[in-house]
């Protein structure tokens, strides 16, 4: 399954970074995907915001730092998310 197929991306597991610096989020979205990556999720919503764009970048700089992200693109249904394919080991 792609990203694209995604259909109800209300269903997935979210993390919401409203209200946090850079830092934090930071963090914030190393732990997530550490923890879906152990429930074996596939796909995640990282919610940014759309603001200034700090949290956006940092979103991104960590997405495409991270071993076990597979993939992501901003979400078709709203520009203040990403919605990511992680790697899971069978």
């Amino acid at each position: 399954m792609q990203i694209s197929d995604i259909i109800f991306p209300n269903s997935l597991p979210k993390l919401d970074l409203h209200g946090y610096d850079r830092d934090s989020a930071r963090v914030m979205i190393e732990d997530f995907i550490l923890d879906n990556v152990k429930m074996k999720n596939e796909f995640i919503i990282i919610i940014h915001g759309i603001g200034e764009g700090i949290l956006r970048k940092t979103t991104l700089e960590c997405l495409s730092r991270n071993k076990d992200v597979a993939d992501y693109k901003s979400s078709y249904n709203n520009r203040g998310s990403v919605i990511v394919k992680l790697q899971i080991k069978h």
